[in-house]
């Protein structure tokens, strides 16, 4: 609960406030709208509640999850949840794989490097960017059959909807 990460058009970075409780809910729920107003953001993904949390963590992260949820209808800025297994499934093709594994899978098949604090934020970003980028033809690297299948386990008709008007 430290940091959040964010990926839009190679920009790939992490939200890190210092502050706790609610001011740290709100600085996060800010800084997330202020980079939808820097990036003209379309739509958000935003990865789904991970239900296996542990108890203290579970309530924290539904916070920061319903305070985000509340600020992006606000800003009538449309979100695409992704469950938390089939981003890891698209990246290492098991939903189950930790954080480490998650992080040693991507860096190994593109290159990146992801470290220092808050680096399985930025990758958790980066992939879910990267899952959408794939849904409409545009990823970066080329991914397997497993995890082109996860795709089909994610409601993406708002970005159908998006991509068609910009058509």
């Amino acid at each position: 609960m430290t940091s959040t990460g964010y990926s839009s058009n190679n920009d790939c970075d992490v939200i890190s406030v210092g502050s706790t409780g609610v001011k740290r809910l709100i600085e996060i729920s800010e800084s997330i709208g202020n980079l939808i107003v820097e990036f003209k953001i379309d739509a958000v993904l935003i990865e789904g509640y991970a239900f296996s949390s542990r108890n203290s963590q579970a309530h924290s992260i539904g916070e920061l999850g319903g305070v985000v949820r509340v600020m992006l209808h606000r800003m009538d800025t449309p979100y695409i949840e992704i469950p938390p297994t089939c981003r890891a499934k698209f990246a290492t093709g098991r939903g189950n794989a930790s954080k480490n594994e998650v992080i040693s899978f991507v860096s190994a098949k593109t290159g990146l490097i992801w470290k220092n604090p808050g680096a399985d934020d930025k990758c958790d970003a980066w992939i879910l960017e990267e899952m959408a980028l794939t849904k409409i033809g545009k990823q970066r690297f080329d991914w397997p059959k497993t995890s082109l299948e996860v795709l089909a386990k994610v409601d993406w008709s708002l970005l159908e909807l998006i991509e068609k008007d910009k058509k």
